[in-house]
């Protein structure tokens, strides 16, 4: 997607409240034929649903994507601005196009100072579109429109509808958008490329809310909503439920969006350290800025990423040690002779251990540091994708392509808050230029690189061999363990009959000790999934090995983004398997 910048239509470069901030995005989709005597009580009705988003969640700001279109586009658009709001307008025509469809000279210059006081979005044309076909009316410049539709639906948190409830097969209409929003269902005639959000996914993640209201007919008559449905009557619909407003969001909506909040307040918290170990090409250069907010975001949440990752490893290596430590004060406490060792401390020593377990436990769960490292991992992951994505043209030769659309889309609706932080980090595309055949090879570089240095090529193989050389010495060391205590075991019934009971019981508390030891890094290799990292981390390290190859192969531009698209994707499920399975293996004290 390129910015437009007509002489008639000033374009407003796009900010964020500060560096790594996600917004609340709020899409439009409207009708044009507004009953004009309910204008005044849609102002209202609107006004009331963005206060009350702006009053649940102060922590997001909030963003609102509207195509400016005549009638309810622009009221949301109003509105938007009068409470504070960034505007965002999706064009799907170039404005010099566009305003043809518009009314009257007045709303030709609502729309330019619409345009003025938002960030103005020029949707790219369709790959069969040309300028001349969509200057007339007809089937491609209705794509336009609808693609305008699907990109504001996909891109939002939540879609505000003021729609009158009635189904209805007008392309890229409003009820057609809606549909798209809550079902994955596109618009007839939308060119997408095949690896779409799966139509038959039943996650309940996507959130409309619905304005119902009434119609100006061409004969000048009003038609109200589709009963029961009554005007201005406002309610929240999701695939699975339909309640007022008034009831407020469901609990698992509430979560998705707190989930955000708290990425805000710990990129907030952590905002000077992220700073100065940002990369100095992801600036705040007004030209690069579309490429900007993306890195920020993958900045952000991959410095928030390694920086809970030594706070779980740091916890979990404490926790197996305290463990360890425990069972061998105990062993020491009930086996070894009392004229050996005094059994007392070692009973306060078990206490105190536990204690401190405890208290890392509860400290850690209370920072949520597993579940934090766990899904800035897979956010970090999933932008970094799509960052690569956008800076080779990937999404821009492929209509509007979108990342999170293979995200994660499994997983429980706790997670859908990082779809949406992938959401509104594509708001803003790269202008892409098709022959730029240099920024194309410089991605390969970087995001594959080679085994030797460089890219993900080389991150997998230096993590696999790293793994397997950790995985190998916890072997030894429990096979250590287990000889040694064999070892003991055929001295005790060798020799069981010459040893003294006090030198037996020490021997059986070595033992002890021993299988402790062992049973400690087993539970420890266990917790930071060992073995399955090394099967995924080769898994990764083939996929690289084997796009490469097919890109330095390939001489075509088009093929070889074809090969990074179908890479992105296989990345894109690994991360969302990497994530499913770390989250099943919490740091709990209690379960060692």
């Amino acid at each position: 997607m390129q910015v437009s910048t007509p002489a008639s239509v000033a374009t407003v470069t796009p900010t964020t409240s500060a560096p790594g901030q996600v917004p609340l995005v709020i899409g439009v989709t409207s009708h044009r034929n507004l009953d004009p005597y309910e204008v005044v009580r849609l102002h209202h009705a609107v006004r009331n649903v963005l206060t009350r988003l702006m009053q649940q969640f102060p922590k997001l700001p909030l963003t609102v994507l509207s195509a400016l279109a005549e009638g309810g586009d622009r009221l949301v658009a109003d509105e938007a601005l009068a409470c504070g709001a960034k505007l965002v307008a999706v064009l799907p025509l170039p404005p010099e196009l566009y305003v043809e469809d518009f009314s009257d000279a007045r709303s030709r210059l609502q729309f330019a100072d619409l345009c003025q006081r938002a960030s103005v979005l020029q949707l790219p044309l369709l790959p069969r579109n040309t300028r001349a076909n969509i200057s007339v009316a007809g089937t491609q410049r209705d794509a336009q429109y609808a693609e305008a539709g699907i990109f504001i639906a996909s891109h939002c948190h939540i879609l505000l509808a003021l729609w009158d409830g009635r189904p209805s097969n007008l392309y890229g209409g409003t009820a057609q958008i809606v549909h798209y929003h809550l079902h994955g269902v596109l618009p007839g005639l939308v060119e997408r490329r095949r690896s779409r959000r799966p139509l038959f996914d039943q996650g309940d993640e996507s959130l409309v809310c619905h304005i119902a209201c009434s119609r100006r007919l061409e004969d000048g008559t009003s038609e109200a909503p589709l009963p029961p449905l009554q005007p201005l009557q406002a309610r929240w619909l999701s695939p699975s439920d339909n309640r007022p407003l008034e009831t407020g969001l469901k609990d698992g909506f509430v979560r998705i969006f707190q989930r955000m909040v708290q990425f805000n307040n710990d990129a907030r918290d952590y905002g000077h350290e992220i700073a100065q170990h940002a990369p100095h090409e992801s600036g705040t250069n007004p030209e690069n800025r579309e490429h900007a907010l993306l890195a920020e975001l993958f900045n952000t949440s991959d410095w928030l990423a390694i920086h809970f990752q030594k706070r779980v490893q740091v916890g979990m290596r404490s926790i197996h040690i305290l463990a360890a430590l425990m069972g061998i004060a105990f062993v020491g406490y009930s086996d070894l002779p009392g004229d050996m060792i005094d059994q007392t401390p070692m009973l306060y020593l078990f206490i105190a251990l536990f204690a401190a377990g405890v208290v890392l436990d509860r400290i850690a769960r209370r920072r949520e540091w597993h579940r934090k490292y766990i899904d800035y991992r897979a956010l970090a992951e999933g932008l970094r994708v799509q960052q690569y994505w956008h800076r080779a043209g990937v999404a821009a030769s492929e209509s509007v392509a979108f990342a999170h659309d293979n995200f994660l889309q499994k997983q429980d609706i706790e997670l859908g808050w990082i779809r949406n932080v992938m959401r509104a980090a594509g708001l803003y595309k790269l202008q892409f230029d098709g022959a730029d055949t240099q920024a194309l090879d410089k991605v390969i570089d970087e995001w594959i690189g080679t085994a030797l240095g460089g890219g993900q090529l080389y991150y997998y193989t230096q993590r696999t061999d790293q793994r397997i050389r950790v995985h190998q010495a916890a072997q030894r060391l429990g096979r250590i363990c287990l000889w040694s205590g064999i070892f003991i075991g055929l001295i005790l019934m060798a020799f069981h009959r010459m040893i003294d009971s006090d030198a037996t019981t020490s021997l059986v508390a070595m033992i002890g000790v021993l299988a402790i030891i062992a049973a400690a890094r087993e539970s420890y290799a266990w917790r930071r999934a060992d073995k399955e990292l090394i099967k995924q981390y080769r898994f990764m390290r083939n996929i690289f090995t084997g796009a490469r190859a097919a890109l330095d192969a390939e001489p075509d531009p088009q093929e070889r983004r074809e090969i990074l698209g179908a890479l992105g994707e296989a990345a894109l499920a690994e991360h969302a398997e990497w994530a499913l399975m770390h989250r099943e293996r919490p740091l709990e004290h209690g379960k060692l």
